[in-house]
């Protein structure tokens, strides 16, 4: 990632109006986008553009489409969509790429770009370091009968809606069960309440009236409060929360208790094992409870651990030949039915494996008991070289010594801040908390003297 000038690991994201997330920006990098997908000369490109519900998307879209249709690119609008969404209909559409204008979880202030490819996942590094040079040349515009066209997708929710549908059993039905579902006010407000309405279900929507501004807040999976409370208002079976873009989920039981990512990897892991459906090892990351660990080898199912992010996870899986993975925050990916984490197909296979056992959301976790966790922040200019020093390897190996079989440490530095986390996971909480406390305070130590 150090070659790159603009792309992170999953785009490129910031606040609204400084570079690059600005219109002037956008122009440019439509414009480069579509000359990199006109080079092999083959035909027209075509590109898809989706967007959550921020206010800014409207400028984006606008500058985005002027820069693709500049550079001679036909340029297909589908509003408001979930970025899995945006996957798909590339790929269904036979699109050269899909563009997503969101920024997840954040706030409206913030914004971003997100690219798949026409299999629908994401760019190669190749495609964003061409895209990138191409963003920094000269603007230029295509000879007047060269230039693109776009069109709205009319029937893009009825499209994808069908797709939710089509990957779970054509006799499978909700009917029956009342569920709550938290859009978050964003990318998934319309399609949600209509997929899980149309298999059988009592929806409650809530998070479901954007304005452009509301787009997470207190609201979605990043605040599942909300949504604990309507589940015990309506007596509701089940409550689920998107996040701002649709490619996280988290669910809440009867009870009104949370479910994160590594409940439900434990759900459809089970299930799917006893199905003989699992292939591979369940992938999870460097943040997955260790419970989820052992419960997964009680059925003699592998867990291994990627990096954090939907990216890493993708990798490992691909790697190891594996259908399951995800991270804690409810990034899901299920790649028999989908190509990136997709919180609506996540919640249905979910509710598939719990109508195929009987349970509920309640019983059917109870195999998975979470370890206590503790996390520290250890923030200091020299906080990321402290990790290779001697004396913090030794505390280090001490600590895993400590919990060897029965917990975990992990070290991290975080890629943008001068800050190390240091996270700590065991059956004895007091132990974890003074273990951890313990090693972040040698790594404060060796940062100042770094």
């Amino acid at each position: 990632m150090t070659q790159r000038k603009y792309f992170g690991t999953d785009g490129i994201r910031g606040l609204v109006g400084q570079w690059p997330i600005s219109a002037d920006f956008m122009l440019k990098l439509g414009r480069a986008v579509g000359s990199v997908l006109a080079r092999d000369g083959s035909k027209r490109p075509n590109v898809l553009i989706g967007k959550d519900t921020r206010i800014s998307g409207y400028m984006f879209e606008a500058a985005l489409e002027a820069g693709l249709v500049a550079a001679g690119a036909d340029v297909g609008l589908l509003g408001p969509m979930p970025t899995p969404a945006v996957a798909y209909l590339t790929r269904s559409m036979r699109a050269q790429t899909g563009i997503v204008i969101s920024a997840s979880h954040n706030p409206h202030h913030d914004n971003g770009i997100k690219f798949f490819s026409a299999d629908g996942e994401k760019l190669s590094d190749e495609v964003e370091l061409a895209i990138e040079r191409e963003v920094d040349a000269a603007f230029t515009t295509v000879p007047s009968e060269r230039l693109g066209k776009a069109r709205r997708i009319d029937d893009a929710v009825a499209r994808y809606t069908e797709y939710c549908k089509s990957t779970v059993a054509e006799d499978f039905s909700l009917h029956g069960l009342r569920l709550v579902l938290d859009c978050a006010h964003g990318a998934t407000y319309q399609v949600a309440p209509k997929v899980f309405a149309e298999l059988g279900a009592e929806v409650v929507a809530i998070g479901d009236k954007p304005d452009g501004f509301n787009i997470n807040h207190e609201a979605g999976s990043t605040h599942p409060q909300a949504l604990q409370r309507s589940v015990l208002a309506h007596d509701a079976d089940l409550g689920i929360a998107f996040d701002g873009d649709g490619d996280r989920v988290q669910l809440v039981d009867r009870n009104g208790v949370l479910a994160d990512g590594d409940d439900i990897l434990y759900i459809l892991a089970r299930s799917w094992h006893a199905q003989g459906k699992l292939q591979g090892p369940v992938v999870g990351t460097l943040m997955s409870n260790y419970g989820l660990q052992l419960a997964l080898a009680r059925f003699d199912v592998p867990l291994i651990r990627a990096n954090v992010g939907d990216r890493y996870v993708l990798q490992q899986l691909k790697e190891h030949r594996g259908l399951l993975g995800g991270e804690t925050s409810g990034h899901i990916l299920c790649l028999d039915r989908a190509t990136t984490g997709d919180g609506i197909i996540a919640a249905l296979a979910v509710l598939e494996a719990l109508v195929r056992s009987g349970e509920d959301l309640a019983v059917a976790r109870q195999g998975l008991q979470k370890m206590p966790q503790v996390m520290l922040n250890v923030r200091a200019a020299g906080a990321r070289e402290a990790l290779s020093s001697s004396e913090v390897k030794q505390a280090l190996a001490e600590v895993e010594q400590i919990l060897h079989g029965r917990g975990r440490v992990v070290l991290r530095a975080s890629g943008t801040e001068p800050l190390v986390r240091v996270t700590i996971e065991g059956a004895d909480e007091t132990e974890v908390q003074q273990l951890a406390e313990k090693l972040a305070g040698i790594v404060k130590s060796a940062a100042e003297r770094s």
